[in-house]
């Protein structure tokens, strides 16, 4: 008799290992899934959304985290995305909030970035993906692997009554043709340095808003003084040639719905007034926030800047407030005055001054 519940005991203690190791195999899929749907695309996560329900409801938390930070965290605040047109929730693209160099075989496009939470896990690995794929910052360097120049300031003053002047030997305003200096890697100073106002990321509320005509749109989500540093125009910093051959690929599919381009070329005029240093700034694909800046013929609310950091080859495009801003107005600048395709992109901008065109040169 005392064999007599033994068959009913194996069979329950089968049905509990089978339970745990169903358990098991389920705690595994959630690991799996929450590390590799990050990684996707909108249309890959659409479609593995379509397996089961709890992938479903892991993509759909995804696409709500998306939607809630556009910079992945990377800034010091978030910037979502609203959208009361379509059902269009984000706008995806890879995010970087400065200048940078792509590698140089084509075959490593398109680069991924992990893009689902607000957590310091996911900001880590978010700004750690676009240098495991090879991408570089920009910067002046000797043959000690030092930056050239940078001041010996423990901190660099300002001297002047609140009007921007600082007492350091990096700093160079020469607002009257667009050219600011601050302090670079290799000066004595850090972060907080007062020299170094546009290298601490964005530190006003922004969101970026859908509308019927001009699609996305970046908007103030506070009240900006005039003044007021607003973000750099950050990108895949391109050669003459690259940036000729894409602009060719985004001039094919401009008529196409839902596809825009966020290729920049600057120039700076040297001092002689003899040569330009050319620039080509592509955001379609990487980039910050400042890609979905619109144009406005009348000049809009932003002026633009070049910054140069003590020891870069190159500068950066900065956008300042060129006047008060109140909160939910769009932020918009000029794209430019040429406009060499007659026939070129309808303007929506709505200023008193617009030309119904939107600008164009040859690249």
């Amino acid at each position: 008799m005392a064999f007599s519940n033994a068959p009913t005991e194996l069979i329950n203690c089968h049905k509990k290992t089978i339970e745990v190791d169903e358990e098991q195999k389920q705690n595994q899929f959630l690991q799996w899934a929450r590390l590799i749907l990050p990684w996707l695309t909108p249309g890959e996560l659409a479609n593995v959304s379509l397996a089961c329900r709890t992938l479903f409801q892991i993509s759909k938390s995804i696409t709500l985290c998306r939607s809630l930070d556009a910079s992945r965290s990377v800034e010091n605040f978030p910037i979502p995305f609203h959208n009361a047109v379509d059902k269009t929730p984000y706008a995806y693209f890879i995010y970087t909030p400065s200048q940078i160099i792509p590698p140089p075989c084509p075959a490593q496009f398109p680069p991924r970035q992990f893009w689902a939470s607000t957590n310091a896990a996911a900001d880590a690995e978010s700004n750690s993906s676009l240098s495991l794929l090879g991408f570089d910052s920009v910067s002046l360097v000797c043959e000690s692997d030092e930056s050239e120049s940078g001041c010996d300031c423990e901190e660099c003053f300002e001297v002047g009554l609140g009007d921007g002047v600082f007492g350091c030997p990096c700093f160079s305003g020469l607002e009257d043709v667009g050219i600011v200096s601050e302090c670079g890697p290799s000066c004595g100073c850090g972060s907080e340095c007062g020299n170094r106002l546009t290298q601490r990321g964005i530190s006003v509320r922004l969101k970026i808003v859908r509308s019927v005509n001009k699609g996305w749109g970046l908007y103030a989500d506070q009240f900006i003084k005039q003044g007021q540093f607003i973000c750099e125009y950050a990108g895949e910093l391109l050669t003459t040639k690259e940036a000729r051959r894409r602009q060719q690929i985004y001039d094919g599919l401009a008529s196409s719905p839902g596809n825009s381009s966020a290729l920049l070329v600057i120039r700076e005029h040297l001092p002689s007034g003899k040569a330009c240093l050319r620039m080509n700034i592509d955001a379609t694909r990487i980039g910050n926030i400042a890609r979905f800046i619109n144009h406005s013929c009348d000049g809009g609310d932003l002026s633009t800047t070049l910054v140069r950091s003590s020891g870069s080859i190159l500068p950066r495009l900065c956008f300042f407030a060129s006047k008060d801003i109140k909160e939910g107005e769009e932020l918009a600048f000029s794209y430019g005055e040429i406009r060499a395709r007659p026939k070129g992109l309808p303007c929506y901008c709505g200023s008193s001054s617009c030309f119904g065109i939107l600008p164009s040169e040859n690249t």
